[in-house]
């Protein structure tokens, strides 16, 4: 199955330009598909507003925005089957969304707590901090399907920063010589945290990185859904089909901070975040859809209020939750305790104090 192929002089593959003109070859989309893929990049938009709201107010962790990133986001999940694998890193909540985590349970992450119900029927990983290491973890799931003749992909997803780390590169170079059933998403945002893409590869793109593991690569407009959806669709059925892995890269960008623990203003020329601003993958979307007369201003108003609505419903649920016990997060190491561990565990008891159950904590003992 042919896939676009990268070449380091090569412009990034486009469907829609920033006008939301079309350019290239429209995918087999029906116009209720567009609309899904709109109202979820709203979605993602509104979510991260109110993550980073609620952060300010005490009300949540630190969090890292999702603005302008929601086409690469939405559109890398969009292709997925129910039985496929998602391993992602913290910038990827919609990913998420999109493969069916509920947002309460998400909501409830952000507020500090391990989700007791994380579904595992969605083949979604908890989202990664620890930069990189999801990488390997969706190799070994694709490699795993594969020895089980399952005709199961796996899609693992990080940011342009991740790729300066040795789990993305030894992932790479297995995936490659041993034709999982993978692909390797990289979501190129200009930036690891203050550190511009220029001073972390000399390397013309990330893409390339792919020809020296022998994986087939391909450079997108990640604020192109249109572009994003067909080329990981691509990918997808091309590992399935037994092909081997793709390397992706998509070119977008943080519009927000890296963090809620960041100030971007202190490194970042406003003048380059304004250029990308005009580029907005929502308002691209946008702008085609009315110019083909599938969006209405009332359906898109329509639209904002009922992403709202259902955010205000997941955050009520989320903070009518009880908390996670103090010590729960060791429920999480291992089947059996080690001895260490468990002396951890007596030392933090008595600090907190006794362990009180709650919905979704257990009763304290290991497992």
């Amino acid at each position: 199955m042919a896939i676009h192929q990268i070449d380091p002089g090569l412009v990034p593959f486009q469907i829609l330009d920033p006008e939301g003109n079309l350019v290239g070859e429209m995918p087999a989309l029906s116009p209720e598909r567009l609309l899904y893929f709109y109202r979820m990049m709203r979605l993602a938009r509104a979510f991260s507003d109110r993550i980073i709201a609620m952060q300010r107010q005490g009300r949540a962790t630190t969090f890292g925005s999702l603005t302008g990133q929601e086409a690469a986001t939405v559109g890398l999940a969009a292709p997925l089957q129910p039985q496929d694998w998602l391993a992602t890193s913290y910038r990827e909540i919609a990913s998420l969304i999109v493969k069916g985590v509920p947002l309460s349970t998400l909501v409830y992450s952000f507020r500090g707590y391990t989700p007791p119900n994380w579904p595992a029927e969605t083949r979604c990983l908890p989202y990664q901090i620890v930069i990189g290491t999801q990488i390997p973890h969706a190799v070994g799931l694709a490699m795993a399907a594969r020895i089980a003749g399952d005709p199961v992909v796996a899609v693992g997803v990080c940011g342009d920063g991740a790729t300066s780390e040795g789990d993305f590169n030894e992932a790479l170079n297995f995936a490659g010589v041993f034709r999982a059933p993978v692909v390797i998403i990289v979501q190129n945002n200009g930036w690891a945290i203050s550190v511009p893409r220029h001073r972390q590869s000399a390397a013309p793109t990330l893409a390339a990185r792919g020809i020296g593991f022998g994986v087939p690569s391909a450079l997108v407009d990640g604020n192109d859904i249109l572009a994003v959806y067909e080329t990981v669709r691509q990918a997808v059925e091309r590992a399935r089909a037994g092909d081997g892995p793709t390397l992706i890269e998509l070119l977008t960008y943080r519009l927000g901070s890296h963090t809620t623990a960041d100030d971007a203003s202190r490194y970042r020329d406003p003048a380059e975040v304004e250029a990308w601003r005009a580029k907005d993958p929502i308002a691209r979307l946008q702008k085609f859809l009315r110019r083909r007369d599938l969006l209405s201003e009332e359906q898109d108003e329509e639209i904002g209020a009922s992403v709202l609505e259902e955010i205000d419903a997941a955050v009520r649920e989320a903070e009518a939750m009880p908390p996670m016990a103090p010590d729960s997060f060791f429920d999480y190491v291992s089947a059996t305790l080690p001895p260490r561990l468990q002396e951890q565990r007596a030392e933090l008891l008595r600090f907190a104090g006794p362990r009180q159950p709650t919905a979704g904590s257990g009763s304290g003992e290991q497992h």
